[in-house]
């Protein structure tokens, strides 16, 4: 898996990223590639913007309890597998912004380092290690980024 605090791995990211096209079609699932984009960037947002609606405490309880450890272990995501609401993207987007809002992220993300992910806390699982952050975003983009062929 890559190493999201590693410049030379989300160097690696980036390539495959710009190896899609506005025309990507999916080998599995119903997105188009701009609404792909925009759904990886869903993960960044909940940690840099504050436009999604945090659980509750009670949900909170069930997303540490039933899908934390799926989310942030090094297995790979099945193929169709269900994903929270808040990542749903159902409208057309800009391919052109959301690669690059996308890039953006992942470079931030880079810059930061692992000493500010660690012990940072999540949206919907609580506090993580930066080695459960660097799972969660890495597999999400190449469980993605494979959807797409590249």
């Amino acid at each position: 898996m890559n190493n999201i605090f590693l410049k030379e791995d989300c160097q690696t990211i980036i390539n495959r990223i710009n190896q899609l096209k506005p025309d990507s079609v999916a080998l599995w699932g119903k997105m188009s590639v701009s609404q792909m984009l925009a759904h990886c960037s869903v993960s960044y947002e909940m940690v840099y913007e504050d436009i999604h609606k945090k659980p509750n405490g009670f949900m909170k309880l069930i997303l540490k309890s039933f899908v934390k450890n799926k989310v942030v272990s090094d297995k790979p995501y099945p193929r169709n597998n269900p994903t929270a609401p808040q990542f749903i993207i159902k409208d057309d987007r800009n391919f052109a912004i959301e690669k690059s809002r996308l890039i953006n992220y992942i470079i931030k993300t880079q810059e930061l380092g692992v000493n500010e992910f660690e012990g940072k806390e999540s949206h919907s699982f609580g506090k993580l290690t930066a080695i459960e952050w660097n799972n969660m975003f890495a597999k999400h983009l190449d469980h993605h980024l494979s959807q797409f062929g590249v």
